[in-house]
């Protein structure tokens, strides 16, 4: 299918061939018929793009700092590797979109193939959205005016926030796409609407619609006309949908208010409050958050968990379908918003110059696919037939851009497939390292004989399942930690590398680092005391690695790295694990504490997973302890020895083990040999990783069987 995106490395807006996705349980999947181009934040997307690197730091000085702060910690090399990656990661273009449903996903009861809806899906030819994001639309409705809704929740929300009553007088200041339809919804509200802005066309196009407007440019002064028209009482509310960088827009605002005036922000202005402003007058102002209740809440967009109505009566949901009411009873008219109509394959009409004068609103019209659902896209013809070492990578998120590929190219490893959910990380990294083909479909690669290995790097949740059905369909498996969730999802996977003969192999690649192998190399043999402190930084709340069903929590997605690590460095097997967490009633999902190993050659090992320390100290640190010698390994940079003959220091760039991991796998894969680690020290790092949560659970030891 065909996608639009937006590089932002180099500016260039694209129409993408890319897998069309597959639908997914809780969504629905479109083939879309109508998408509406959003001038405004999609023209800000696009002019990112073309920024200069240095206007794009200007942009985003909070990202600067984080680099910078990265760079005192990682160093210069992997801070700019990991930038560049970022850059290189296409924006998808678009939140308008209309069509019909070809595909319902598990769990989806309200809708049907053939329904006619509108969602927040991109510019593409077929969409995959949760169902809380789509709506049915009216018979009378058209697919160009449905296109519409979300565009209109964006309004309506603003509007919900301003609070208007019948009488009031509202200021609309911007008279763009949103500020069109938001001031036909006052209107419909019994308000009276007084709107601005400098472009003429827009300000006519309001009076059409019998609302006062003016351009300030042929001399209206915003604050005198509004207090002339008051009768010097001001407005109730002003809702500023405009996009500018000047201040002085929320100073008029609060100038034009009466006294406990309401504003609302719906745009994008510089907002350097004057005190006065709204001291005196006791003004209250407040942000809107895009289409309403739910947005960017997790267990509401994408996990599907309605609010009850009598408590949250407008959802972003409930904001879509009253649109799509307003549009079936006439209230608003946006048909003569619509300044072109541009099919798909010309969106460069639209694109290649976004300023042009008279643009409100844009529609995409798409070719009619007649069910025509392509969920591979080929990319490179490669002979794979009698080849051995054929790899197929499932998950293609920041993780497989910034370390795997790079890693395997290195390795001139031969991938044969790159699958995401999506289709367009998969098509991009796919296109980026000429692997043969970008696909959605998982069950292509487990079916094709070519391949040898699967790879996968997806969400927590969905690896022990794919390593099964990988082993069931006669594949190696490597998973990036963690293996499982679960001993019996442990117990699964044992069985079917048993019945197989396959190999499983996990990504704890801390032990391949060349500090790690001379750490355990000067070390000797015989029991140590250990100490592994993970800096971990910081993650908010409503990252999906602490959803317990989704990423299982830290300490079982990060913090086996350091239990295999440890593992290593002491030449033995956990036999028994205890963790405790800060707080005085800490819940199984934490991100600070301790764990305790006990192993069978009598190593002790203590692993600090911390997430409230600061960033500016080094994120990892392993201090090792051992017939009267003294390791000491810091940020995988460097290691100094103390009582060690013949060593004290050892510096590397920093290197935690990936590039030689990932060559070894190849080198096996293609060769043979013995596995990279021993199964049984895998299903025993795997156990220790849960068994550290139960051991929280039940605030005692637990053993590894």
């Amino acid at each position: 299918m065909k996608q639009i995106i937006q590089d932002l490395k180099n500016g260039d807006t694209i129409l993408a061939e890319v897998p069309a996705p597959q639908v997914k349980a809780g969504q629905v999947l479109i083939e879309t018929s109508k998408t509406l181009v959003s001038l405004g934040t999609e023209r800000m997307l696009v002019e990112f793009g073309k920024a200069n690197y240095l206007d794009k730091a200007r942009q985003q000085p909070d990202k600067v700092k984080q680099v910078l702060d990265k760079v005192k910690t990682d160093g210069l090399k992997p801070t700019v590797n990991v930038v560049f990656n970022k850059l290189g990661q296409p924006l998808p273009l678009g939140y308008c979109n209309v069509g019909k449903v070809v595909a319902v996903g598990k769990g989806v009861e309200e809708f049907q193939v053939g329904d006619r809806v509108a969602s927040n899906g991109n510019h593409a030819e077929y969409v995959c959205v949760p169902k809380n994001l789509v709506v049915k639309i009216p018979d009378n409705v058209s697919d160009e005016e449905a296109a519409f809704t979300v565009i209109g929740s964006i309004a309506l929300q603003g509007i919900r926030l301003i609070n208007p009553t019948f009488g009031e007088t509202i200021v609309v200041v911007g008279l763009g796409l949103i500020g069109l339809v938001g001031a036909q919804l006052l209107k419909a509200n019994g308000c009276r609407v007084i709107g601005f802005d400098y472009d003429t066309q827009k300000v006519e196009m309001a009076r059409s619609f019998g609302l006062e407007a003016y351009n300030p440019q042929e001399g209206s002064d915003p604050v005198k006309t509004v207090l002339d028209a008051t009768n010097g009482i001001g407005a109730d509310g002003v809702v500023i949908t405009a996009s500018s960088k000047s201040d002085e827009i929320i100073h008029e605002a609060a100038t034009m208010s009466r006294q406990k005036g309401r504003i609302v922000l719906v745009g994008v202005i510089g907002l350097n409050i004057r005190r006065d402003d709204f001291f005196k007058k006791e003004l209250t102002f407040q942000v809107s958050c895009s289409y309403g209740a739910g947005r960017y809440d997790v267990e509401y967009e994408d996990k599907g968990n309605d609010y009850p109505l009598g408590y949250v009566r407008w959802t972003e949901k409930r904001n879509f379908q009253a649109i799509l009411q307003a549009l079936s009873l006439k209230q608003i008219d946006v048909q003569p918003l619509i300044t072109e109509r541009v099919p798909l394959a010309s969106y460069n009409e639209i694109y290649g110059d976004m300023r042009k004068s008279g643009s409100i609103a844009s529609i995409l019209e798409y070719p009619v696919k007649n069910g025509e659902i392509a969920h591979s896209v080929t990319i490179t013809e490669k002979a794979h037939a009698n080849t051995n070492g054929v790899i197929g990578i499932i998950g293609a998120g920041n993780f497989t851009s910034s370390t795997i590929m790079p890693a395997l190219k290195a390795a001139k490893a031969n991938v044969k497939y790159m699958c995401s959910a999506g289709g367009l990380s998969s098509a991009t990294l796919a296109q980026k390292y000429q692997v043969d083909k970008a696909t959605t479909s998982f069950e292509e690669i487990l079916e094709d004989k070519d391949v040898d290995m699967v790879m996968i790097t997806t969400r927590h949740n969905l690896h022990a399942s794919m390593a099964t059905q990988a082993l069931k369909a006669g594949k190696h498996v490597f998973v990036e930690k963690p293996l499982a969730m679960s001993y019996e999802e442990l117990e699964d996977i044992d069985q079917q590398a048993k019945e197989t003969g396959k190999s499983v192999m996990v990504g704890f690649n801390r032990r391949f680092a060349p500090l790690a192998e001379k750490m355990k190399a000067v070390a000797g043999s015989g029991p140590k005391n250990i100490i592994a402190t993970m800096n971990a930084g910081f993650i908010p709340s409503d990252v999906w690695i602490h959803d317990m069903e989704i990423g299982g929590g830290r300490i079982i997605g990060e913090a086996c790295h350091y239990m295999d690590l440890c593992s290593f460095l002491a030449d033995s097997k956990i036999k028994a694990v205890c963790m405790n967490a800060m707080g005085e009633s800490p819940e199984e999902n934490t991100d600070n504490a301790s764990i305790l190993l006990k192993y069978e050659n009598g190593t002790n090992a203590v692993i600090n997973y911390f997430a409230n320390g600061s960033k500016a100290y080094s994120k990892e640190r392993i201090e090792l302890f051992s017939q009267e010698k003294t390791l000491i390994l810091d940020n995988w940079r460097t290691l100094k020895g103390y009582g060690v003959k013949g060593f004290s220091k050892m510096k590397t760039t920093q290197d935690k083990g990936h590039a030689k991991q990932f060559d070894l796998v190849n080198k096996w894969l293609s060769n043979g040999g013995t596995p990279l680690i021993p199964h049984k020290d895998i299903m025993n790092t795997s156990k220790a990783a849960i068994a550290a949560i139960e051991s929280l659970k039940t605030g005692a030891w637990v053993e590894i069987k």
